[in-house]
């Protein structure tokens, strides 16, 4: 068996267009009853189709499995299903709505999986913010499935649940809200340094916005040679002598900022090539001005980016945002479907930095044919994405891992 979704092929690459205002009514029929639904891939025509799928023919296979565990990856749809997990603690652009008002956007989730990766997928929304429950209550199910990915859950919990996850289950484990987005922004950055003539290594980065997305941004960009990345919070820049930081912004504070640079969003982009908002914070467009010759703006906080897209152009060479009505879209969906899809492929029992920087590499050489200032990343509906994505990251995967 397996889900099934409206869509189930890639679909055409297109770029964006003016489209029709969306209405309420057309988006509430859409998701009247759900989006997702289970399909059955093996014929139940006949009595002997029966005997075969069910009673008395399935015993067989649980008896073998019974005996030789590992026939469950090859006899069930365990190894090939994700488990997008969410407590509903920071939905999108809503926050802390719930595990009910999140399930939507899991379903969602499970959507997209189907249609741009070719994986089954089931969401899991869960009554309890409390990581050891969240922990217990995933090792206890985790025969069901052969990945999690999580969804939309707070800082600094996600820190802590997918390292413990990690550690506790014997399979991929991915929270995407920090490394999807690390991934795809760091594709982003790669060909907009080409676009600007900039080396990657050499540029001066701020992100505004210390939680989960800042954070995987920010250790992907130090993976991938980056040294001089200056972190915001509401407070404002994240530097040793802050004595108000703990966690993983106190750890950062370490890492980060070489040049000690205090104080706010003013201070911190005076000369600097590359801004990325991964906030809801508002940037004035003073602050932009600042910036060195030839920027990179990266305003990815939805719907509204920190900086409008016509504002940021104004002192920026290269703008990006979230939004599919702007050039350069920023979406976690070039990413996960193939990180997902090349790592259990391969078999891997983790998704290792490696692999991130294989996933960046791939979606960044998609669009080196056609590289401009409105064009640094493929499009989401593009169909190379997918296959080259799971390839490089299958590829990334070393024994044992």
């Amino acid at each position: 068996m397996n889900s099934s979704t409206h869509t189930q092929s890639q679909p055409a690459q297109t770029q964006p267009t003016q489209a029709q205002p969306i209405t309420d009514e057309e988006i509430f029929a859409a998701h009247e009853g759900g989006k997702l639904s289970v399909g059955v891939d093996r014929p139940l025509a006949s009595k002997r189709d029966l005997s075969i799928a069910y009673t008395p023919g399935v015993a067989q296979v649980s008896r073998a499995i019974a005996a030789e565990p590992d026939l469950a990856r090859t006899h069930t749809w365990a190894s090939r299903l994700v488990a997008v997990v969410s407590d509903g603690t920071a939905v999108l652009g809503l926050g802390n709505i719930g595990p009910s008002a999140s399930l939507p956007v899991m379903e969602g989730k499970s959507a997209l999986f189907k249609t741009f990766g070719g994986l089954d997928s089931i969401p899991i929304v869960l009554n309890t913010t409390d990581v050891d429950q969240i922990i217990e209550t995933l090792v206890r199910i985790a025969p069901s499935f052969g990945a999690v990915n999580l969804e939309d859950i707070s800082a600094p919990r996600c820190f802590e649940l997918e390292r413990r996850l990690i550690e506790a289950l014997d399979m991929p484990v991915m929270h995407d809200d920090q490394h999807g987005t690390a991934v795809v922004a760091l594709a982003a950055l790669t060909n907009a340094a080409k676009v600007v003539g900039k080396e990657l290594a050499g540029l001066r980065v701020v992100i505004a916005g210390a939680g989960a997305a800042g954070i995987a941004v920010a250790e992907i960009l130090l993976t991938a040679g980056v040294t001089d990345i200056v972190l915001l919070d509401s407070k404002g820049t994240l530097h040793a002598g802050r004595g108000d930081l703990a966690g993983m912004k106190a750890e950062f504070a370490e890492r980060t900022n070489p040049r000690n640079v205090a104080g706010g969003t003013a201070e911190a982009l005076a000369g600097a090539d590359v801004f990325i908002g991964v906030s809801s914070s508002t940037v004035p467009e003073e602050d932009i001005a600042r910036m060195a010759d030839g920027a990179i703006v990266f305003a990815l906080s939805n719907p509204d980016p920190e900086v409008a897209p016509d504002v940021a152009r104004r002192h920026a060479a290269v703008v990006a945002t979230g939004r599919s009505d702007f050039p350069n879209q920023i979406n976690n969906v070039l990413a996960f479907p193939g990180i997902f899809r090349g790592a259990l492929d391969a078999g891997a029992r983790r998704i290792t930095p490696a692999m991130k920087l294989a996933a960046a590499a791939a979606i960044a050489e998609l669009a080196e044919d056609k590289l401009s200032a409105d064009y640094i990343v493929p499009s989401p509906l593009d169909p190379r994405v997918g296959p080259a994505v799971t390839a490089a990251v299958a590829s990334a995967v070393r024994p044992g891992e």
